[in-house]
């Protein structure tokens, strides 16, 4: 098993620079890609879905991202103790409607000696907004170094 650094036990530091990770990864809407960050056995539960290994995730971002176009999502970190991180989010998508939505979250994550996350819970609101409250307007991708983060955003 290749190691994804950084791995446990967290400082603040590496946890930040996890959280970060896990955003841009996120940010590609790659779901290859994302499903890497994970253990091969990894166990997820998602609002009321229950998710358990890379294939499952796969399928389960690919879904996501089929229905939640023009993704954009930004991370931070909550609090973090030796392979455990909590994080809070924000994300912004539309409907093929063109219905658009800011949802907010927490995740709570357990991480194996690798740096692979073991354990996924995340809990997610979805809040409808007027296209014109937007406030994640970068290009598809990872989110610019200098563009506002959830408490400077005031989320």
């Amino acid at each position: 098993m290749t190691a994804r650094p950084p791995v446990p036990p967290f400082t603040r530091e590496t946890a930040i620079e996890k959280v970060r990770q896990a955003e841009d990864g996120w940010n590609t809407r790659d779901p290859e890609k994302v499903a890497l960050a994970y253990t091969a056995d990894s166990r997820w539960r998602n609002r009321a879905e229950f998710v358990t290994g890379r294939d499952e995730i796969v399928e389960f971002l690919r879904r996501k991202w089929a229905r939640e176009l023009d993704y954009r999502l930004i991370k931070e970190l909550w609090a973090f103790d030796g392979n455990r991180i909590a994080v809070r989010f924000a994300y912004e998508s539309h409907d093929d409607s063109g219905n658009w939505f800011r949802s907010y979250g927490n995740e709570n994550w357990e991480f194996d000696e690798n740096g692979l996350m073991a354990v996924r819970h995340a809990c997610i609101n979805d809040l409808q907004i007027k296209e014109t409250d937007r406030k994640y307007h970068w290009p598809i991708g990872r989110r610019p170094d200098d563009h506002p983060g959830l408490s400077d955003l005031g989320f």
